[in-house]
Parts: structure tokens; C-alpha cells; sequence
């Protein structure tokens, strides 16, 4: 446990970059959005929110793709086993999801509290995006998070275990793959019911259930492709 701690706390070498770059991200997405609400009209203003917040989940992953390429050697420096490495990892990634989930339930309150910042600007909790329950919308924001960092760490193990070509064969096949689906959807004509299962179904359990069964197979794939990457 505290050598899978000290894994962890190697996250920490670049905590500005780590942490500053998601915020700065962010924070410039969200300063664009409210100067773009301040100067519309107010029957103009789109009342369901943005998709601004987005970009901190993109930064995130490619903060801990970063992290796995550049501390992975380290670690192993270190004399640190992959194991150890890849459950550190992990926990960073867990706790800095939710920390973030609670920094962005305190901005969504606020950003409520104060009729969105004075412009009726909803960016922090875009419409279902808010639960209503503070407890439970620390969930909603985390686990999402704790699915980029994952996605993140998964593909940094792609490039250390396979590199560039890991990297291309990834991308072509997810291209395929999707684009073979979405063919599949139209020539059955299921795009209705493709519709109705994002709307039948609650927003807690898109948000929550979908991202943590994904999070858990990316992180068991992430860890089967890092016990033979080479430093």
C-alpha cells in the first residue's frame, strides 16, 4: 500500500501542469461562454447551457496520457513494478476525479445561487447535467472524470507498449468500428430508438453507471497492455 501511495504521489512532480492546465482550460472556455452571454439579448440566451465543461474532461485525459508516458520510466527508475505504478496511478486519478467533483458542484451552486453569474449563463451544470443534490452531483461530475483520467491512462499505455503504430491501429479500428455501427443503425433504421434510450433512460445513469462499467474495462485493458511495456 504505501509503495502503491508513492506511486500515486509521483503524479504530484508536475502538479501545475497536472492540475493548472485542465483550470486554465477551462476557466477560459467558461470566460469566452460568459462574455459571449453578456453581450447577447436576454431572449436570446440558450436557457439549456453550454458544452463548454467538456474541455476539462478532454484536458484531464490527456494530462494522465502525459503523466503515464512521462512518469511510467520513472517509476520503473524507481524500482517500482507495474502493478505498483499502474494501482497509483489509478488512485491519483480517483482522487483528483473527485476533488474536481467537488470543486465543480461548488461552482454549479454558485453559478445557481447568483441566476448564472447575472446572465443566466448555465456552463458548470448544464440542464440535466444538474441533479439537484449536492452529494449526488459530486457523483455525476467525478465519475465521468475518473473515465477520462482512465481513457487518458490508457492510451499512454497504447504508446508505451506499442507506440505510434499502437496509436494508428487504435484510431483506425474505433473509426471502424463506429462507422461500421452508425451504417448498422441506419440500414435497420434504429436512430429513433437510438433517441429514445438516451432520453428514456435517467441522467444518473448515464452519468454514473455507463462511465464506471467503462472506466473499469479501459482500466483492466490499460493494465493487461502495461505489463509488457518497455520503460
Amino acid at each position: 500500500m504505501n509503495r502503491t501511495l508513492a506511486a500515486a504521489r509521483l503524479h504530484a512532480v508536475h502538479a501545475l501542469v497536472a492540475i493548472g492546465v485542465p483550470w486554465l482550460v477551462v476557466g477560459s472556455s467558461f470566460a469566452i461562454n460568459l462574455a459571449i452571454w453578456a453581450a447577447m439579448p436576454a431572449d436570446a440566451r440558450n436557457q439549456g447551457g453550454t458544452g463548454g465543461l467538456v474541455s476539462m474532461y478532454i484536458a484531464v485525459a490527456i494530462v494522465f496520457l502525459q503523466s503515464v508516458t512521462q512518469l511510467f520510466p520513472m517509476a520503473i527508475g524507481l524500482s517500482l513494478t507495474r502493478r505498483t505504478f499502474y494501482l497509483g496511478t489509478l488512485v491519483a486519478a480517483g482522487l483528483q476525479a473527485l476533488v474536481y467533483g467537488v470543486a465543480l458542484t461548488v461552482l454549479a451552486l454558485a453559478e445557481q445561487a447568483t441566476s448564472g453569474w447575472g446572465v443566466d449563463l448555465r456552463f458548470w451544470a448544464p440542464g440535466p447535467v444538474d441533479v439537484g443534490n449536492p452529494a449526488l452531483q459530486v457523483l455525476v461530475f467525478g465519475v465521468p472524470m475518473f473515465l477520462a483520467a482512465s481513457v487518458g491512462i490508457g492510451l499512454g499505455v497504447v504508446i508505451k507498449r506499442w507506440g505510434p503504430a499502437g496509436m494508428w491501429t487504435l484510431t483506425i479500428g474505433l473509426l471502424l468500428a463506429t462507422g461500421s455501427a452508425a451504417a448498422l443503425i441506419t440500414w435497420r433504421s434504429g436512430w429513433p430508438a437510438v433517441g429514445a434510450f438516451f432520453t428514456d433512460t435517467s441522467m444518473i445513469a448515464l452519468l454514473l453507471a455507463g462511465p464506471a462499467v467503462v472506466a473499469a474495462a479501459v482500466a483492466a485493458a490499460g493494465f493487461w497492455g502495461l505489463r509488457r511495456a518497455v520503460p
